[in-house]
């Protein structure tokens, strides 16, 4: 039934892959090695659901290439100059030390010299696609060690191009096809004809184009696609991988205002499409010819998962980088990747080995592939282990990490603020506002760079790294904040201030109530919880909308509701010192606090920081009334059970009213209600003089509550 029919095989593929996925959370299981487990488990060794290999290699490839994309597009030029030397070294360093240590190996083992000298090849490429994808998972991707990572990983692909491109040569050569020095001639002219279309695109294209796409966000993310893949493709006709096209589409975007959103649209698209290439991976692996490599295969496994992470560390320690950078960055090189198949499968076809010789390779992925996933996301764990041994890696004076901070001597600090987040980053605009003295901590070197400018005290590290409390000078601060989204690192920082009986205290972000609770039994002194804040106030605006606030008429009068600001000038002081009505002709109508309204507040009420006033008055005396009031921050809040109106009143040609002022009569104590305005025939009155004798025949605009309101219109005329 499945067969021919591609839907039915793709609608059967997901379902299989969606329940493994389902077992995988419930065992608490990457879901990348359930994808993998998936596409072995329909594949020829398997269930053999698979028979479209053609669409599903159609759709890997376009989410590996969105998935270079996005990397291309969040990489800053900036980053390019400060990693760029320790990823190049590293990336080439890793790779010539892998291939001679593999291909001894190789030999000892009895291979031939051209047997081992694709085994030791093959060792040396790491999965750009994974380790990207595991980052992500991690949001770990923009810290220096990721930002590093990245950076070889990309010369890692590079190198392995020029692999495949020597490889392709000499296969050629082998039949007659041409010389290896024409071929290399124009491999490098594609290169260089390659990145200067793409540069004279960046320069006088893109910036014009995604401006005017811009209008509509879902013609930005298709064409944002569309050059991703038609990179990609252009990359590939020209000899080279689709990656490296589709990266640098990303690089091309990467300048303009829109690579935000046009990253946030994607990333959805890209892990959906991504699933397929996991699967294909897993479809492909032939395990008829593994039986015998067996035992090789766990020699191999054994040195690309501890040696390729040993060869990193030792470069990036001898380079002046701390050794938790080193050894996370050096994770991500502890296995091989889809490159190392598809330089066996080349070799294979040129007739250089065989057939054992490719399954040995494709068993040494499955195994570090495999393994090398868990690695990574319990690096923090593998670290805290190793964390003691690892010392002989890290050079006295770690200078190159050592140079991102600005904290060079323990001066003491109001406030030291772990993560600067959209969260973080607002938190510390608002206290340097007040003049707080901060250090900031973070792992995102181009977060610190910005902080660094605006003249923030600056640390590079990872609160999860044990090492870096040594640096962090908590018995110099009044308090510690976290806005990290981490139960285990904020548990662990209270647990050191307290075990180190620091005087300082502490201030942690909780995702929900439940780790507020628990935050607080382990001793924070006060725990934030930005998205129940955030929800409660979303409500009150609401509610406020749909209940508080008056109806509209046919009146030239305005109404506001803003929160007076902690720091606001107004902030402490009586209505009365507050010159609102004589220098704008508004007038505070209620005031908001602690859920409860104040109506009509008496001139010697005080106004505190948090309250909420409705104020009313002429459009334009509002507008300076925000100024009078400090540039108070707009807001709503609520009012269960009564409202606010406005109405006319007639005065009646007989009314004891008639004659006398508004100041007279007491008008707000003896009615409840404020005049805020004056019909007088066509004449309208709207800044009204305490002392204006009211006229029979006026109508006055009155605002008061619902029921006071109800009480005047059953007296009407007054």
């Amino acid at each position: 039934m499945i067969d021919g029919n591609t839907f039915v095989e793709i609608a059967g593929i997901l379902g299989l892959a969606t329940l493994i996925g389902i077992i995988g959370q419930k065992l608490r299981q990457p879901l990348i090695i359930m994808f993998l487990a998936a596409g072995v488990l329909a594949g020829p060794s398997g269930l053999g659901i698979i028979r479209s290999h053609q669409e599903i290699e159609l759709l890997a490839h376009i989410g590996i290439a969105l998935l270079l994309f996005i990397v291309g597009l969040k990489l800053d030029l900036h980053l390019i100059r400060t990693t760029g030397p320790v990823a190049l070294a590293t990336g080439l360093g890793q790779i010539v030390f892998t291939s001679i240590i593999g291909f001894v190996i190789a030999v000892a083992l009895d291979m031939s010299y051209l047997t081992a000298a694709y085994v030791s090849v093959a060792l040396t490429f790491s999965s750009t696609i994974i380790i990207v994808k595991l980052l992500s998972d991690k949001k770990e991707i923009d810290s220096l060690y990721g930002r590093i990572a990245i950076g070889f990983l990309i010369v890692q692909d590079i190198a392995a191009i020029l692999a495949l491109v020597g490889l392709t040569t000499l296969g050629s050569s082998a039949e007659g096809q041409g010389s290896a020095y024409v071929s290399t001639v124009t491999i490098v002219a594609k290169g260089i004809g390659l990145l200067g279309f793409v540069a004279l695109m960046m320069k006088y294209v893109l910036p014009q184009l995604t401006r005017r796409l811009a209008h509509s966000l879902e013609l930005l993310t298709l064409f944002a696609v569309a050059w991703a893949v038609f990179l990609g493709a252009g990359s590939d006709v020209l000899g080279f991988s689709k990656e490296v096209g589709a990266f640098l589409a990303g690089i091309s975007l990467a300048s303009t205002d829109y690579r935000d959103s046009i990253g946030a649209r994607l990333t959805s698209l890209r892990d959906f499409l991504l699933l397929f290439f996991f699967i294909d991976l897993g479809a492909r692996l032939d395990w008829s010819t593994v039986g015998a490599q067996v035992g090789t295969s766990l020699i191999f496994s054994v040195f690309v998962l501890i040696g390729n992470p040993l060869i990193v560390l030792v470069i990036m320690g001898l380079m002046g980088y701390r050794r938790r950078t080193g050894f996370l960055a050096g994770l991500t090189v502890a296995q091989i990747s889809e490159f190392s198949l598809i330089v066996a499968a080349l070799g294979l076809s040129i007739g250089h080995i065989t057939n054992e010789t490719v399954g040995l390779i494709t068993l040494v992925g499955v195994v570090t592939i495999f393994i090398s996933t868990y690695m990574i996301l319990h690096s923090g764990w593998l670290y805290q282990f190793l964390s003691g041994p690892l010392k002989v890696f890290e050079r006295r004076d770690p200078y190159r990490e050592a140079a991102i901070d600005t904290l060079k001597e323990t001066a003491s600090v109001d406030v030291i603020l772990v993560g600067l987040g959209n969260y973080g980053s607002a938190i510390a605009a608002y206290l340097l506002g007040r003049n707080k003295s901060m250090l900031g901590i973070d792992f995102d070197p181009g977060v610190l760079d910005k902080w660094r400018e605006r003249g923030l005290s600056v640390l590079y590290g990872d609160m999860a790294d044990p090492e870096i409390h040594e640096h962090v000078p908590l018995n110099h601060a009044r308090w510690v904040i976290s806005t990290v989204r981490s139960r285990e690192m904020n548990l662990a920082l209270v647990h050191k201030v307290k075990k180190e009986g620091y005087d300082c205290k502490v201030a942690l972000t909780a995702a929900n109530e439940e780790e507020a609770h628990e935050f607080k039994r382990a001793g924070a002194h006060l725990v934030f919880r930005p998205f129940t804040d955030a929800a409660e106030q979303a409500a009150d605006a609401l509610t406020y909308a749909m209940d508080f606030l008056p109806e509209n008429i046919d009146w030239p009068i305005s109404f506001l509701d803003v929160r007076v600001k902690s720091d606001a000038a107004v902030a402490g002081q009586t209505i009365r010192a507050i010159p609102l009505r004589p220098a704008t002709g508004v007038s505070i109508l209620a005031v908001s606090r602690g859920g409860q309204v104040h109506y009509d507040p008496e001139p010697d009420f005080r106004i505190f920081p948090g309250d909420r006033l409705l104020i009313m008055g002429p459009p334009d005396g509002i507008k300076d009334a925000e100024r009078v009031l400090n540039q108070l921050e707009v807001g709503k809040d609520t009012e269960d059970g009564d409202r606010f109106e406005i109405a006319e009143i007639r005065i009646a040609t007989d009314s004891k009213l008639s004659g006398k002022t508004p100041a007279d009569l007491r008008f707000r104590q003896e009615y409840g209600v404020t005049v805020v305005g004056i019909r007088r025939g066509d004449e309208q009155i709207t800044m009204i003089d305490p002392q204006e004798p009211l006229l029979a025949g006026d109508r006055l605009i009155v605002i008061g509550r619902t029921e006071v309101i109800g009480n005047l219109r059953n007296r009407e005329p007054l």
